[in-house]
């Protein structure tokens, strides 16, 4: 998933990005509540997690001002507060979750996994469609019962399209999933991985829709 960091502390910033990272996610970071209003407006993303703490208007306001606005990002706030009232005031003012500082990176991926099921409005952690069950905790995927190996870009496009069976999502808007800030996007690198994805799990898995984009059939 396509995910904004909101962290003005340089190595818990430096630290979550990177964790991330390596499980598969797209994670653009910023320091501060301004720079998060204009990556919010510009970009489309996943989920956001948000630090209280943060210089200017703070991430209680940010996340209240969002909430105001009718913005559904699901919200899973990282904060050093950890009083009960805190708590309680960050979840009743919008957080979907809430984990306080020092965590466990493997936590907060379970966390994510978590509120995103929540968002979905389904409770079993895989995700199955037809014939194939994918597991976003595991980067597992099984075609059949049998596991399909894929790259951590190929698995991410094609949860994008499992996430939402039957609707077409343009190469831009995968693009913005796969590819973060200052990554170099090759101009046919989805059709590559829809290639690639195509041949491990036939030519119908993924369909082209002409002038709009790609899907997953509903029903395949």
């Amino acid at each position: 998933m396509r995910v904004l960091l909101v962290e003005d502390d340089p190595m818990i910033g430096k630290s979550v990005q990177q964790g991330l990272r390596q499980d598969g996610h797209t994670v653009d970071w910023v320091r501060e509540s301004r720079a998060a209003e204009l990556a919010l407006a510009t970009t489309s993303y996943e989920m956001l997690l948000l630090d209280l703490g943060l210089p200017g208007k703070s991430g209680l306001e940010l996340l209240a001002q969002l909430r105001r606005a009718a913005h559904r990002i699901p919200v899973l706030v990282i904060t050093a507060r950890d009083s009960v009232a805190d708590r309680i005031l960050g979840l009743d003012s919008g957080a979907d979750d809430y984990l306080v500082k020092p965590f466990d990176l493997d936590e907060l991926g379970a966390r994510m996994r978590a509120v995103l099921r929540r968002h979905a409005g389904r409770a079993d952690p895989v995700i199955a469609l037809g014939n194939l069950r994918m597991n976003p905790a595991t980067h597992e995927l099984t075609q059949n019962g049998q596991p399909v190996v894929l790259s951590a870009r190929e698995f991410a496009l094609l949860q994008a399209l499992l996430e939402q069976p039957g609707v077409p999502l343009s190469r831009a808007r995968l693009e913005e999933r796969l590819y973060g800030w200052g990554e170099e996007v090759e101009s046919n690198a989805v059709e590559v991985y829809i290639h690639s994805l195509r041949r491990k799990l036939g030519a119908e898995c993924i369909r082209n829709i002409r002038g709009v984009g790609y899907l997953v059939p509903a029903s395949p």
